[in-house]
Order: C-alpha cells, then sequence, then structure tokens
C-alpha cells in the first residue's frame, strides 16, 4: 500500500512539446496551441483570439473563439473522466479540461458578440451578451446576481437597434455601472452607425494561497490609464471604464471547486498529522517498551505513520492557475454617427489626472460605406475595436 501511494504521489500527467518562441503573441499562441494537451486547448484558443481580435484578423479570432466556446460549453456542468479525476484526492486540479473562471467565459462571449455585431447580426450579438450576463449570475440560489455593465447596455442597444424596447437593460446597466462607480450611460441613439469597443489596462492574474495552495486567488493592479477619448469629424466621444475586470474577478461568489479543494487541504493536514503521532508513537514503544507484543506494536504504529505520511504527501490540493493572462482590465464603449465615406480618428488614453498619455495615442481610419438600399436591406453598423494592450 505504501508502493501505491507512492506511486500516486509521484505519478504525473503528460507535459506538452516545448517549442521555439519567436516573440510574435499570434505565431507564438498558434505554436502552442498545435501541441497543447487537450485539456488546455480552450486557454490557448481564447488567448490567440484575443490577439487575433486585437491585430484585425477577424476570421482567425471568429474560429479560435467558436471552438473554445463550443468546448467550454460541452464541459460546462459535465464532470468528464478528466475533470471527475480532478476531483480526486490524489489528482491535481488543473488536470481536468479548461474552461476559465467565470470572467475568463464571459470574455471569450463579449468578444465573440463584438464579432457578431461586426457582421451585421446585433440580434446574435445580443444572444451572446445574455449568455454572458447568465454565467455571472447565481441561478439556483438567487445569492448574486450577474452584475457586469455593458452586457445590460449592449443587449438593450442591440434591441433598441432592430426596433424593439431596451429600457429594462438600460436601467440596469445604469443600476450596475452606479453600484460600482463607474461612467454613467448615455441614451441609446438609434441613428448611431458607428460603434466604437476599447479596453485599456491588465486585467486581474491567479496564484495559489493558503497554507497547501489551496485557495485560488487574484493579483490586480490598478492600470494607469483610467479613461479614454476618441476625436473624429470636430466629434469626441468620452470612453470611461464601464466594467472593471478586477473587480469581477474578486467579488463574484465562491467557486464550486473551492469546497473540494478545501476538502482536500483538510485531507492532508489530517494524514500529515495522524502520520506524526504514529511515529511518534512508534519510537516511544521501541524505545520504552519490552518483549514481542512490543515490537509489533511499534512496527504497526510506524506503519499506519509511514501511510500516513505517504498520503499526506500524495494529496493535491492546488488550485488550478492556468489563466488566459492577456485580457485588459477596463471594457468600454461609444456610439456616434458618421457620414459615408472615410474619416480620420484619433484614440487618445488618459491617466487619473486626465492627461494623455502620448505614447499610447492610436490614430486610424474609420471607413463607412454606402448605406445599403432596397426593401429588404437593414443599415449594417460600422464596429471599431481598439485596444491598449499590446498586439
Amino acid at each position: 500500500m505504501a508502493l501505491l501511494l507512492t506511486l500516486a504521489g509521484c505519478a504525473s500527467g503528460p507535459s506538452a512539446p516545448q517549442i521555439a518562441l519567436t516573440g510574435d503573441a499570434l505565431v507564438d499562441g498558434n505554436a502552442q496551441l498545435a501541441v497543447a494537451l487537450p485539456k488546455d486547448r480552450v486557454l490557448w484558443e481564447y488567448r490567440v483570439a484575443a490577439t487575433a481580435l486585437r491585430r484585425g484578423s477577424l476570421d482567425e479570432a471568429r474560429a479560435k473563439l467558436d471552438d473554445a466556446l463550443a468546448q467550454a460549453a460541452a464541459n460546462f456542468g459535465n464532470i468528464n473522466s478528466e475533470a471527475a479525476k480532478s476531483r480526486r484526492m490524489f489528482r491535481k486540479e488543473s488536470d481536468k479540461p479548461f474552461i476559465g473562471e467565470p470572467y475568463e467565459r464571459i470574455m471569450a462571449d463579449f468578444y465573440r458578440g463584438i464579432l457578431y455585431w461586426n457582421d451585421g447580426e446585433p440580434d446574435n450579438a445580443r444572444a451572446l451578451f445574455r449568455t454572458a450576463q447568465l454565467l455571472d449570475s447565481d441561478t439556483t440560489d438567487k445569492t448574486y446576481a450577474g452584475d457586469w455593465v455593458l452586457l445590460d447596455y449592449l443587449d438593450g442597444y442591440a434591441t433598441a437597434k432592430l426596433a424593439g424596447d431596451g429600457s429594462d437593460a438600460l436601467n440596469r446597466a445604469r443600476a450596475n455601472a452606479k453600484q460600482q462607480h463607474l461612467g454613467y450611460l448615455p441614451d441609446y441613439d438609434r441613428n448611431a452607425n458607428v460603434f466604437v469597443f476599447v479596453e485599456y489596462g491588465v486585467g486581474p492574474k491567479k496564484y495559489a494561497g493558503g497554507e497547501y495552495g489551496e485557495f485560488l486567488k487574484f493579483y490586480t493592479e490598478k492600470s494607469k490609464v483610467t479613461s479614454a477619448e476618441l476625436r473624429v469629424d470636430g466629434q469626441t466621444v468620452r470612453l470611461p471604464p464601464y466594467d472593471d475586470l478586477n473587480y469581477q474577478a474578486t467579488t463574484r461568489g465562491g467557486r464550486v471547486m473551492d469546497h473540494v479543494l478545501g476538502n482536500k487541504a483538510v485531507f492532508k493536514q489530517t494524514t500529515d498529522t495522524i502520520g506524526d503521532v504514529a511515529l511518534v508513537g512508534a519510537l516511544g514503544t521501541a524505545q520504552y517498551g519490552r518483549g514481542r507484543d512490543a515490537d509489533t506494536a511499534a512496527l504497526g504504529l510506524a506503519a499506519v505513520g509511514l501511510i500516513s505520511k505517504l498520503a499526506s504527501a500524495a494529496t493535491t490540493p492546488e488550485a488550478d492557475t492556468r489563466m488566459w493572462d492577456s485580457l485588459p482590465q477596463y471594457l468600454s464603449f461609444g456610439a456616434l454617427r458618421l457620414a459615408p465615406g472615410e474619416h480620420d480618428a484619433t484614440l487618445t488614453f488618459l491617466d487619473s489626472t486626465g492627461a494623455v498619455l502620448g505614447n499610447r495615442t492610436q490614430q486610424f481610419k474609420i471607413v463607412v460605406p454606402e448605406a445599403a438600399t432596397g426593401i429588404a436591406s437593414r443599415p449594417s453598423d460600422v464596429v471599431v475595436f481598439k485596444s491598449e494592450l499590446t498586439k
């Protein structure tokens, strides 16, 4: 039994082959994805999709997000063989297929929703925003509800653009923004034809805490950029933070896996203590006992102590710290009207004093096509996505 426990403690799963890094996030991400273990595939698709979106490689971003969302949905709420193994005392939580914490899954839906809107499908975008808000809600105990701001705001905006009433969603978004001391959301402009999505700052990072690394914790650092502005054709569009991923990562209700990891930690501590007591007892019996019975008792205590210590050593309560490490801290959005044609635009990022951070300024063109004609045609919005993060 001691041998079996030793093997259980020493066993490790396969590792992905090492690759030569080039320094290009998209090239390296795709190379990592090509050799990734099945349990890590979704993580690498998340990362590659974000990079592709920031570079304007929309086809690649769509493909990666579609596959990642399909896999995450298949694994969410289902215990497959690897996920079941990760719940056992002698397997790591990181052995399960990665789907991400709620804020990570929500960001995948958010990015995919932007791409749907860009493709002239605000109805599908709205469906993704609603799905994302649901992921942040406690549908069982109603202890907490989804409190992302832009998910509700964009839900209502899409409804308004589709000639519906988005006022309920707008009111929810404003209430969440006020509670989190975020920017004030303007009324919907049904005639706006350019929608600007902007992200800035560096998002949360995971690490393991507790005596045995059994607690999933987050490191957050406030961004130097606290707002942005877009200037085009004499118009200035303010882009304050409407969602804060650091807040979302650290304030949502308890994770389902925390309880399991806690049990593992208790088991590890208990077996370790039993092992100490048994080994001390064996030493005392061997030193002060007399005769065959004492020797037998000493050997029995030693065996119990050894087995308990091996069981403790083999228990793996460490939290899963795999992370989508290229997410932003803040999300913002703006809508405006522009005439058909090519427009020069300047995006500036501001610090907490309102000063422009010059080395982050972006200049680009917004191209608005001629309005579609025909009975069945519907004006298509121009979607602009910009990120302060490294591409």
